[in-house]
């Protein structure tokens, strides 16, 4: 009886480093963001969904909270300066954290299952896209909903909200930064997974949807 292999291989390892090593580089410079008033379009997010899918959920996990801390140490002036970051860090500190590092770490933890059940279902293309949407899309509706739990009593995010409903409110603020983002991550995901598959860079394991597709027009 086989048993499922959890070591990472040396080669996974290397992918997981560099890809640690693209998001330090863009969250310390101007490559990750785009700063358009109180929010940002963030690109960090694409790092994330490629760790997803070469190492999984676990890979994807490791991505996303070296994204979140990174967007949490903006809140203090580390690698750039976030207003809302700060604003919200100088309510409370432990909330500004738990805002800023978890969605990131559910946003590449999730984006591994959907790899996984995409490639069961499609091509290796289409499952790469697929990730790359839900990056941007996950990453928007966890920040948002975690800001409107924990902050949306506060006088700083009610000034925000303006009295508006909070769905209105979330649709308005964040909108064409939102769609950028989900373009972008669905273009470019899309195209280095499948230059990684190619290269033979994603597990066999994670292949199943090529080979059944192959099958089917045999």
């Amino acid at each position: 009886m086989k048993t499922k292999q959890t070591k990472l291989t040396t080669t996974q390892i290397t992918m997981l480093g560099l890809m640690a090593a693209i998001l330090l580089l863009m969250a310390y410079t101007p490559l990750g963001y785009l700063n358009i008033g109180p929010l940002a379009i963030t690109f960090n997010m694409i790092p994330v969904a490629i760790s997803a899918i070469v190492l999984g959920p676990v890979g994807g996990a490791v991505a996303g909270s070296i994204f979140g801390l990174t967007s949490f140490l903006q809140c203090i002036g580390i690698g750039g300066t976030s207003a809302m970051g700060a604003m919200l860090f100088s309510i409370n500190p432990v909330l500004a954290f738990i805002q800023r590092f978890v969605p990131r770490f559910l946003d590449g933890l999730l984006l591994g299952y959907i790899f996984r059940g995409m490639k069961k279902r499609t091509n290796t293309y289409v499952s790469c896209a697929v990730t790359g949407f839900f990056s941007a899309f996950l990453n928007t509706l966890f920040f948002m909903s975690a800001l409107v739990l924990l902050f949306g009593n506060t006088e700083y995010v009610q000034g925000l909200i303006g009295g508006r409903n909070i769905i209105v409110f979330v649709c308005t603020f964040v909108g064409v930064n939102a769609v950028c983002e989900m373009v972008s991550a669905t273009v470019l995901t899309g195209a280095v997974g499948a230059a990684l598959s190619k290269a033979h860079l994603i597990p066999a394991s994670q292949m199943t949807g090529d080979k059944l597709a192959k099958g089917a027009l045999e």
